[in-house]
């Protein structure tokens, strides 16, 4: 009863995201709130959901002054010259853009923080996609396929958890899967270019005035000042303030940041502050990779910090703030909401029931095979419950059951982390989360364009494991 009623909570708030016949807030609070009442939780329900609440606190607050903090840092200039670089060497190519974004996301992934990760990716890439007129799913697509693949690293929380659940040495386990990490960002970087390739002849298609040869953007320098070169980009994706092509006076156009988030006359540009507020982001990183502090501290000091430096005058401060206030309120709502369906799944029992099914149902002919089918389970396994439920619930005992057919217990942690990159996109992972709102994306839509890609990335990464020797058949 609990396992049919645990999937089949996850189906249906999937299904009410993906079809838009609820947002993702709403589904997170009453879905799980009807199945919990079915499970019969009662008047339980209310401490299960406060637990998952408190337990996820920490989260919101870092979350909370993490984007206040990134938010400052964008208002101020300091992320105006690493776009400006990054346009040098990307261009107006939608396909080099979209590559731009996979090897920024892998570079800062390596810190292994998803959620960092996804703010500076946003805030330094996202003014470019909406100038250009591209899709920022595709952006969300990229940078959700990219962490999640490099979410294995021996400092990340998988290959740690796994570590720990099965007294093994992370480097162990993580080491010998490195050829497989390898492949899997070669097709990670194979997906990014396809998807930009697509988005470049759909611009060509859809607004061949402004795409088509010879045109500014796509490498022309003969600009005509024709009307069509500054109208809205086709698709109508909401960006008709943004200007995106300024007329130089001998005639000819140039891409502009004009009327973005990183319009170069904002008023609250800080040049001279700019070593100032490099020297104490560069800071946070180190004490973030140090470990030295809990993360939602840091940014809090960072956050006043930056405030107090930046806009000495009160007035100044509040308005700051204020104009943070929605993508805060859009984001820690979410990760409030995720904690009425973790709390639901853990408090019915539900997760535990899911667990124990999930051994139960795997033949005893298929015990040799238990390493490649924990990488299996893994994956739809880390999408709908959490990695500590997953690893320190269902690996141990698939692990026992695997000694007895002589797989190592390093073996079947090194399967167990290949279901990553699926993981990553699940609506329980607050990082996730963060994506979608600062990127202005639907989950549904994200959902649909990333899920596919992501089985192809964890399924590549684990038959390359077994190819190798890393993940081994008893």
């Amino acid at each position: 009863m609990l396992v049919a009623l645990g999937f089949l909570m996850v189906a249906t708030f999937m299904a009410l995201i993906m079809t838009k016949r609820m947002t993702p807030l709403l589904a997170l609070i009453i879905v799980p709130t009807v199945f919990g009442l079915f499970a019969g939780a009662g008047l339980g329900l209310g401490d299960m959901v406060m637990d998952a609440v408190k337990s996820m606190s920490g989260t919101a607050a870092l979350l909370m002054f993490a984007i206040m903090y990134f938010g400052i840092m964008i208002d101020v200039g300091l992320f105006d010259k690493l776009v400006d670089g990054i346009l040098k060497l990307v261009g107006n190519d939608p396909a080099k853009v979209v590559m731009g974004t996979a090897l920024l996301t892998g570079l800062i992934s390596l810190d292994g923080d998803g959620s960092t990760t996804f703010i500076v990716v946003t805030a330094a890439l996202l003014p470019i996609y909406l100038r250009l007129g591209m899709s920022p799913v595709v952006l969300t697509c990229v940078a959700g396929l990219t962490n999640g693949t490099l979410n294995i690293v021996p400092w990340g929380g998988p290959t740690a958890r796994a570590a720990a659940a099965l007294h093994v040495d992370a480097s162990d386990v993580f080491v010998p899967m490195i050829p497989a990490l390898a492949i899997g960002l070669v097709v990670v970087f194979g997906f990014a270019w396809a998807m930009g390739i697509s988005e470049r002849k759909r611009l060509q298609r859809e607004d061949p005035l402004r795409w088509g040869p010879g045109s500014v953007m796509a490498g022309g320098t003969s600009g005509t000042g024709d009307s069509a070169s500054t109208k809205t980009p086709a698709g109508g994706r909401g960006v008709a303030l943004l200007e995106k092509v300024a007329v130089r006076g001998d005639g000819t156009e140039t891409a502009t940041m004009n009327g973005t988030v990183l319009d170069p006359t904002r008023e609250t540009l800080r040049p001279k502050l700019f070593w100032f507020n490099l020297s104490m982001t560069v800071a946070i990183f180190v004490l973030l990779i140090l470990d030295l502090m809990p993360l939602s501290y840091l940014f809090m000091i960072g956050t006043a910090v930056a405030l107090l430096v930046n806009f000495p005058k009160i007035s100044d401060q509040a308005k700051m703030i204020a104009s943070h206030a929605s993508s805060v309120i859009a984001v820690v709502s979410m990760v409030l909401a995720a904690a009425v369906l973790t709390g639901v799944l853990s408090g019915t029992g539900m997760v535990d029931a899911m667990s124990a099914w999930l051994v139960e149902v795997i033949p005893t002919s298929m015990g040799p095979y238990l390493a490649i089918l924990t990488g299996i389970i893994s994956i739809p396994a880390t999408f709908f419950m959490s990695n500590d439920a997953f690893y320190f619930g269902i690996l141990p005992v698939l692990t026992e059951a695997g000694a007895h057919y002589g797989i190592p217990a390093v073996d079947m942690a090194r399967a167990s982390i290949t279901g990553q990159p699926v993981h990553m996109q699940s609506p329980l992972v607050p990082a996730i989360l963060l994506l979608v709102s600062m990127a202005k994306v639907d989950l549904g839509d994200h959902h649909k364009k990333v899920l596919w890609r992501a089985l192809v990335v964890s399924l590549v990464m684990l038959c390359v494991g077994v190819l190798v020797g890393a993940i081994g058949i008893g």
